[in-house]
């Protein structure tokens, strides 16, 4: 199977996982990314069983309200009690990295409000050690070159991100050659340098259930 089939096929099965938390009350969480969108496409055989979404990104509400499916700002609904959405590396404690569609923020503000988070990866995206994937950092413009001194003295390698606003107003910094052993400690970490929005770490919340796409088939997984 292609890269592609395995996102169709963990996209498929994610809408088996949420069938059942569906409601004509219901809003959903959606997250941003190739494998998100797929499920978003996927999403609208059933526009008619939900209420709607929140989305992570611009781009994630456009291709929602591009099949019909009505948006809603978080501040609106509170909480959400499911949240969809891929990973650029997971571990088997399902903390994983996100970002490199530069929406790290809201993904983690929706996933904070969700009571349940549903990762969905192709195989390539396990990992046994975090760190392959560059870690993004977003960083409010003026603080960058600060935050990236800061982020050499932790071992890492950054890289601003030319070229890319978040939908925040803000900029990316990628760590490279940046290996993690204690994601959640390294998140906290992260997060405590003055002008760092958030990093793409998501241990502190990380997914309840991932959906990986195999050549054997979808694997449903839970925290180890």
């Amino acid at each position: 199977m292609t890269q592609d089939e395995l996102k169709d096929a963990v996209a498929a099965a994610a809408l088996d996982e949420i069938r059942p938390l569906l409601g004509q009350d219901v809003v959903i969480g959606i997250g941003t990314g190739s494998t998100a969108d797929r499920f978003i496409d996927k999403l609208a055989a059933l526009s008619g069983d939900f209420r709607g979404a929140v989305a992570s990104s611009e781009a994630s509400a456009q291709r929602l309200r591009g099949h019909g499916i009505d948006v809603f700002e978080l501040n609106e609904t509170g909480t959400v009690p499911v949240y969809v959405d891929g990973a650029d590396e997971v571990n088997t404690h399902l903390q994983m990295i996100k970002g490199g569609g530069a929406a790290l923020t809201r993904e983690k503000v929706v996933a904070a409000c969700a009571q349940r988070f549903v990762c969905i990866a192709d195989g390539s995206k396990r990992v046994e050690r975090l760190g392959d994937f560059p870690l993004p950092v977003e960083v409010i413009p003026m603080a960058r070159s600060y935050v990236a001194r800061e982020l050499v003295k932790l071992g890492a390698d950054p890289a601003y991100r030319e070229g890319v606003i978040t939908d925040n107003g803000n900029q990316i910094l990628d760590c490279y050659e940046f290996m993690i052993d204690d994601p959640l400690a390294m998140e906290a970490r992260l997060n405590a340098i003055v002008g760092v929005v958030t990093n793409g770490l998501f241990a502190a919340r990380g997914a309840d259930v991932l959906l990986l796409g195999t050549e054997q088939g979808v694997e449903r997984l839970t925290p180890q």
